[in-house]
């Protein structure tokens, strides 16, 4: 039975607080990467395509910090960073720090398929996709007014400020088809001001993506560094292989230890058996979940 579960961030959103619009606009972003997945999945397509393109649809979307409406590094530059995997075989691609490649879990997908390697950065990472016959566009197509006013909100507080207490807005999607197999995919601006060529865990295979036929699917959204430090999505994956936890309590529990070291924010999964899971330490987090029995929903808030 067939599975996509979708996320859009994780941070301090709460009903007195998000702005009604920035609502809105969020749940109808999330419910148009819903579609775009499901009629691949429902037409027996791969889980990889399904991932690819609920991502896409997000990346596009200005109200998500992924593509178009990314966060701005420090020096008023959009760097994106992505990653894919695939369940069946563990093939991985991933790209850190584009700047002109429009559709950055597109490149990612083309370094995993067209190839050697399993992540590439910078401006190598760049002229991959360009060679690939990805769409390049100036970087100022990324960049919208509300991340320009963030980064120079963040930035009168000092050299020192850093966006760990704002909402994150990383992107991700994992899906199991009607074969069985599993895949992930995520993409993210990183964190508003970020200086020195920071890389999060969302292209980090192991960390912020991973996927594995034998346990789950994991995509991540929270303060990277943490997820990095505990290898979140594959630990998951590691606790229902050799230790035999459920889809469920193996997030609760990698989120549990995130948060005794410091770190807060989300985590969806979804296992070869259609079973399906989300867990997140802080107020809200962008969400979405259909399946082959037609069970839909999309939410932002704990209470939802």
């Amino acid at each position: 039975m067939w599975s996509l579960m979708i996320h859009g961030g994780s941070g301090a959103m709460h009903p007195d607080t998000l702005d009604p619009a920035q609502e809105k606009a969020a749940r109808a972003g999330l419910s148009d990467a819903l579609v775009a997945g499901e009629k691949i999945l429902g037409n027996g397509g791969t889980a990889v395509d399904a991932v690819e393109a609920a991502a896409r649809v997000l990346e596009e979307d200005p109200a998500f910090n992924a593509g178009r409406g990314s966060v701005l590094a420090a020096d008023g530059h959009v760097e994106c960073d992505a990653a894919i995997m695939e369940g069946a075989n563990r093939r991985a691609g991933a790209v850190a720090g584009l700047r002109s490649t429009r559709a950055p879990v597109t490149a990612a997908r083309r370094v995993m398929e067209d190839s050697p390697h399993v992540l590439i950065a910078k401006a190598g990472a760049d002229d991959f996709a360009r060679e690939a016959g990805l769409e390049q566009v100036a970087n100022s197509w990324f960049v919208t007014t509300e991340r320009r006013r963030q980064l120079d909100e963040l930035l009168a507080k000092g050299h020192d400020a850093f966006d760990a207490e704002i909402k994150y807005g990383t992107i991700g999607a994992v899906a199991v088809d009607a074969a069985g197999h599993v895949a992930a995919a995520t993409s993210t601006g990183g964190l508003t001001a970020k200086r020195w060529g920071r890389i999060g865990d969302s292209p980090l295979i192991g960390a912020g993506t991973y996927a594995d036929d034998r346990a789950a699917a994991v995509s991540a959204t929270g303060l990277g560094e943490v997820f990095i430090r505990t290898c979140a999505a594959h630990e998951i994956c590691a606790r229902m292989r050799f230790c035999g936890h459920g889809l469920q309590q193996a997030l609760d529990d990698v989120l549990a230890e995130i948060g005794s070291l410091g770190g807060t924010g989300g985590l969806i999964a979804v296992a070869p058996t259609g079973e399906s899971a989300w867990s997140f330490t802080t107020p809200g987090m962008y969400r979405g979940r259909v399946s082959a029995n037609g069970n839909r929903d999309v939410s932002v808030f704990g209470e939802d």
